[in-house]
């Protein structure tokens, strides 16, 4: 029991530092690092293959992912946002994002789609999902928020969408303390490279 504690205690200092460090990144350098995700996200065979893109709106220091949505647009991809599932805690939905989307704040203060059903996409209809993450290693492993719902989606059976995490370099760390319902992902995105496993 210690060490799964000693685990938790570890992932919640890790967070507590990067988000501290992303949010400490001027506007400036927000704009460069995203520029610069973006030829990445471009250049990816993964997103060049995809028709359907999940995406998400980036709140709290993260990378900005409007100009990935943008492109998806222009290049006529259907772009999808994360909702949370009304009668499943822990699960999310996905929407079809368009410009005209109405949109609200969920439960933590995140703008979502408002839940329209005719605009709910199956997850394993999906060729690519953009993780958020606040932490990741050289080994692909990828820290979140804590609430589980990108582990849970990416676990969906039938699922065939290529995870690509999306992260600010200083958001790399040496090691993360890993936990069994973790789950690596095969791409990682950031302004100076394309990490694959």
């Amino acid at each position: 029991m210690t060490s799964l504690n000693q685990s938790q205690q570890q992932r919640q200092a890790l967070r507590k530092q990067v988000r501290q460090a992303r949010r400490a990144l001027s506007d400036d350098q927000q704009r460069c690092a995203s520029e610069a995700l973006l030829s990445y996200f471009c250049e990816s065979s993964e997103v060049k293959n995809a028709s359907r893109i999940a995406l998400y709106l980036s709140v709290d220091g993260e990378i900005d992912t409007q100009p990935l949505i943008d492109a998806c647009w222009q290049q006529g991809k259907e772009v999808f946002l994360p909702v949370l599932h009304p009668f499943t805690p822990g699960h999310l939905l996905f929407l079809l994002y368009r410009k005209e989307t109405p949109m609200k704040a969920n439960t933590y203060g995140i703008a979502e789609p408002v839940l329209d059903v005719t605009a709910v996409c199956p997850v394993t209809e999906i060729d690519v999902i953009c993780t958020p993450l606040v932490a990741f290693d050289a080994q692909g492993q990828r820290l979140g928020m804590g609430g589980g719902y990108y582990d849970r989606t990416l676990t969906t059976k039938g699922l065939k969408a290529t995870p690509i995490g999306l992260a600010h370099d200083c958001q790399q760390v040496e090691r993360l303390p890993v936990e069994a319902w973790d789950v690596p992902l095969p791409h990682i995105l950031t302004p100076s490279r394309h990490w694959r496993w």
